[in-house]
């Protein structure tokens, strides 16, 4: 098995066990990222969407009334456990201008220039292969396409990045590095990817807050997982260095300050 196959079947993995935690934890606190990166969409009714790392399908189901009826949604994800939920939240808004598919950036599932805007909500952080990844939206927008694109700033801006990146240093090395939360804190590469594929793209920045009642729910919210894949007493060094780190004066509730990046991109060619 090749580096970068291994990767991803790491990554559907650790998607797959999250998704539960998405629907019941995550969503909620993600909504004004949501908002913002609607907003920079200017979406209108007929335009064809294509969502890069649906997760649950919150942005696909967000944005499927404001281009209703005759616009249409393809929602894009690697983990089926993600897309399951997604389908189910769907049926219960009884959307049927959205479509789920197993898919990755680097091979999208999407005939060439069909697509008016891609959305990317923290997505294009986890992708393996971002040059591919740029080449491949490039080729699904249509010419004046948009990318709109949400990605986390580095851990001295983003709380959520602290502590996942804190956390991650007592996890072994994932099989391809460069991937995970903070990985487009510095998007010049990937502006420069994109560049080179037909989109000229720029950076905007917002600042969102959410907020837990102590430590142990952001840890096992945002953590659990890593922690699941650790040996206990490695386990209990990540989580008291997180602690001392983010819980200076004690346990109880924190605000979650963090600066998203937003790729606002358009196709040239």
């Amino acid at each position: 098995m090749d580096k970068n196959t291994e990767a991803l079947a790491w990554q559907i993995g650790v998607w797959d066990q999250m998704a539960p935690v998405y629907i019941r934890e995550i969503d909620k606190r993600f909504v004004p990222i949501i908002e913002h990166l609607v907003r920079r969409a200017d979406l209108e009714p007929g335009h064809h969407v294509l969502d890069l790392g649906t997760g649950t399908g919150a942005v696909a189901l967000r944005v499927a009334a404001t281009i209703a009826p005759n616009g249409h949604v393809t929602a894009v994800d690697i983990s089926p456990e993600m897309l399951v939920l997604a389908n189910q939240r769907a049926a219960g808004a009884a959307r049927t201008n959205v479509v789920f598919q197993e898919g990755r950036a680097e091979a999208l599932p999407t005939q060439s220039e069909s697509v008016d805007v891609v959305l990317a909500c923290l997505s294009l952080m986890y992708v393996i292969d971002r040059a591919a990844a740029a080449r491949e939206i490039a080729r699904v927008l249509r010419p004046g396409g948009k990318l709109i694109a949400a990605v986390w700033a580095g851990p001295e801006r983003a709380d959520i990045v602290l502590l996942q990146q804190t956390a991650g240093g007592f996890a072994p090395e994932p099989p391809v590095p460069g991937v995970g939360p903070g990985s487009l804190a510095d998007p010049a590469v990937f502006l420069a990817q994109l560049s080179e594929a037909g989109i000229e793209a720029r950076v905007e920045t917002e600042v969102t807050e959410f907020e837990f009642d102590d430590f142990a729910s952001a840890w096992n919210v945002l953590a659990g997982v890593t922690a699941e894949r650790l040996e206990p007493e490695r386990a209990k060094e990540a989580k008291s260095a997180v602690q001392t780190m983010m819980w200076p004066h004690g346990d109880g509730p924190r605000r979650f300050r963090n600066e998203t990046q937003f790729i606002v991109g358009r196709r040239t060619g």
